[in-house]
């Protein structure tokens, strides 16, 4: 099997200054959302986690912070990905967006539409261990015609919950949020998993079938990172901008 392609090391700048991020509203009732099970225990879709108000008002104030684009050339290794971006260490910002949407309730299995995160002896194994909240790295990625993200693999990371005393935490699932799609004239770019075929050398079953994500306005995707990652890539923007914010769930070391 070839080597794996890991994402590129996303270092903290501490001396960045702190966005002054927008409201996180309007937003939909938790209740009305829910939590859907594109690959059991592997990809997860929360459909409008954010409303499409929400997601203009943000794409806007996004456009006007210090973005850097990626190199074009990758440390050997790594994935090439071609994008602008932005991140930052913010604690607060990532308190709001676990508390002040539907995601800490839906993860937690607070609510009906929780799906997989409802049965809670199953909890712990889902989201390899107990989930705690969000990485305070926040990592704002836009994606203009031309730019993608080759096939990879995410790594989980080792961080600290600001608090008192800090929480030590490990990062085991991925979450991006999507604010554009082809309702805003955004094509392309859609994310896409591939499974391993299951380890038999008398299996003559032809390799499973990528899973696609298309993108959706507020369309919330998290998938399992770490070891148990599935080899996955951001397809070529065809047109438009792919706009997305990038956190990951963090359990208790």
């Amino acid at each position: 099997m070839a080597p794996k392609k890991k994402a590129k090391s996303e270092q903290i700048t501490a001396d960045e200054a702190v966005p002054k991020w927008p409201p996180i509203s309007p937003l939909i009732p938790n209740s009305d959302l829910s939590m859907n099970e594109l690959l059991p225990g592997q990809i997860l879709t929360i459909p409008s986690l954010w409303t499409a108000t929400l997601c203009k008002s943000y794409v806007s104030f996004l456009s006007r912070l210090p973005l850097t684009t990626t190199p074009g050339k990758p440390k050997k290794g790594d994935a090439v990905r071609v994008n602008d971006r932005f991140q930052i260490n913010d604690p607060a910002f990532a308190e709001r967006l676990w508390h002040e949407t539907a995601l800490k309730s839906l993860v937690s299995g607070e609510l009906e539409g929780s799906g997989p995160a409802s049965d809670e002896s199953r909890r712990h194994d889902l989201w390899g261990g107990e989930v705690i909240g969000l990485n305070p790295n926040i990592r704002v990625y836009r994606y203009s015609k031309g730019q993608f993200f080759d096939q990879h693999y995410d790594d989980s990371k080792n961080v600290t919950i600001p608090g008192s005393p800090p929480i030590a935490a490990r990062t085991t699932w991925t979450l991006l949020l999507y604010l554009t799609s082809p309702a805003t004239g955004c094509m392309g770019g859609e994310t896409v998993f591939y499974p391993e075929p299951a380890p038999s050398k008398k299996s003559k079953k032809p390799p499973p079938e990528p899973i696609v994500v298309e993108l959706d306005v507020g369309l919330a995707l998290l998938h399992r990172h770490g070891a148990d990652c599935l080899l996955h890539e951001g397809r070529e923007v065809l047109d438009g901008q792919k706009w997305v914010i990038r956190s990951d769930l963090c359990v208790k070391r």
